[in-house]
């Protein structure tokens, strides 16, 4: 598994956990506030480019993320971050072990399955995917994401090099993943934020998560896209990190 490290000299680990079709520079800048005060790790997830393994489901690159954390980093983080794919990965964490991390920040994950969109994603994937090389359909996608300008780059770099077979499995898990039971017996505190201006899927979700898991905390970001809190307002989000560990 790849990683991205920040800030190695430091005690406290701080993981961050990527949105689908992004990569480890999703969290570049965020991790460069935090490097003064934490170790950050960002791992490349699976089936996303360079990172040297398949996309299966997201319970395997969960506890994927587990086992590197005991190899790694003595069986327990301060903080574990994620983003959409990321994040419904790090909800799987934490109900594959409720003492993975002491606190938890959930951004603009789904836990309510659709079905008709999971079985809609195969053949419009493969439609569309000789076209991802093109760099004018690469940036109409970036626009509609809402990305700052200069992660473009990284991006249409980035994207070219995910597979048809994983593009599909990443879309098809992140339609179809089901908050597990035993999140809620999860040790850490569990903050969780989506954008006012995302889908109600995303709204929806974000309220279960909070129902679900009794030591959490839910917000509502005003005015932000999917994936704008930690994207586009990196240093806000890396001082909200910042504030929970250190207070």
């Amino acid at each position: 598994m790849k990683i991205q490290e920040f800030g190695k000299g430091n005690k406290d680990t701080v993981m961050l956990l990527h949105g689908g079709g992004l990569s480890w520079w999703n969290y570049r800048d965020a991790a460069e506030w935090l490097k003064e005060h934490f170790h950050v790790v960002i791992p490349v997830l699976d089936g996303h480019a360079e990172s040297g393994r398949k996309f299966t489901s997201i319970e395997d690159n969960a506890a994927e993320l587990i086992a590197l954390i005991d190899e790694s980093c003595g069986g327990r983080v301060r903080l574990i971050g994620g983003l959409s794919l990321g994040g419904q990965i790090l909800l799987d964490m934490l109900s594959q072990r409720k003492d993975i991390c002491d606190a938890a920040i959930v951004e603009s994950a789904s836990v309510l399955p659709s079905k008709l969109m999971a079985a809609m994603l195969g053949p419009s994937v493969k439609a569309s995917y000789g076209l991802i090389k093109k760099e004018w359909f690469a940036r109409a996608q970036f626009k509609s994401l809402k990305l700052k300008e200069s992660l473009f780059e990284d991006y249409y770099r980035d994207t070219c090099l995910i597979s048809c077979e994983d593009m599909t499995a990443i879309l098809t898990a992140n339609q179809l993943y089901t908050l597990k039971d035993s999140v809620k017996d999860t040790q850490a505190k569990v903050y969780v934020f989506a954008g006012s201006k995302e889908t109600g899927q995303i709204k929806r979700s974000a309220e279960l998560i909070h129902r679900t898991i009794p030591n959490s905390g839910s917000e509502f970001m005003e005015g932000m896209y999917h994936g704008d809190f930690s994207i586009n307002h990196s240093e806000d989000y890396a001082r909200r990190i910042i504030n929970i560990l250190k207070g």
